[in-house]
């Protein structure tokens, strides 16, 4: 597993675990790597020191050290907050697929009955649709829930 900083194209910072640096090109071509605050999948790497273990010396264990949480209160309601949208949008709007773009055209233009829907769409489809004035948000994914 590699760690590498991150920062979208707004200058927001985050890190994500990927398993090779392939995968991690791999999935941010597929747009599939995307910044937590502003869902921007213009992504790219940023400088940071490499993390090797010293063989030498074992680490210090200091006595009644308690185990530290991985992610803090704030950050778990927010990824529970997260899901919960997510299993909203899925459970009240009609999943339509690859032909989400197409439908919300139709939609928009009055050649479709409107109703809640959501389907796949890659990051230049949805572009144009909102160029067109067509409003749509892209269905956040916990990191959780890609693993």
């Amino acid at each position: 597993m590699i760690k590498y900083a991150l920062a979208c194209e707004q200058a927001h910072e985050f890190e994500s675990w990927f398993p090779s640096s392939e995968a991690f090109e791999t999935q941010r071509k597929r747009g599939l790597v995307t910044c937590p605050f502003c869902s921007s999948s213009k992504v790219d790497k940023q400088i940071m020191a490499p993390s090797i273990a010293r063989t030498d010396k074992a680490p210090a264990v200091q006595p009644g050290a308690q185990p530290v949480a991985v992610l803090s209160d704030q950050e778990r309601e927010l990824r529970a907050a997260l899901r919960a949208l997510r299993e909203h949008v899925m459970k009240n709007a009609e999943n339509v697929g690859k032909d989400f773009v197409d439908e919300a055209r139709k939609m928009h233009y009055g050649e479709a009955e409107e109703r809640s829907i959501y389907g796949e769409a890659d990051p230049a489809e949805a572009r144009a649709l909102l160029e067109e004035g067509i409003d749509v948000l892209p269905i956040p994914v916990v990191p959780d829930d890609r693993n």
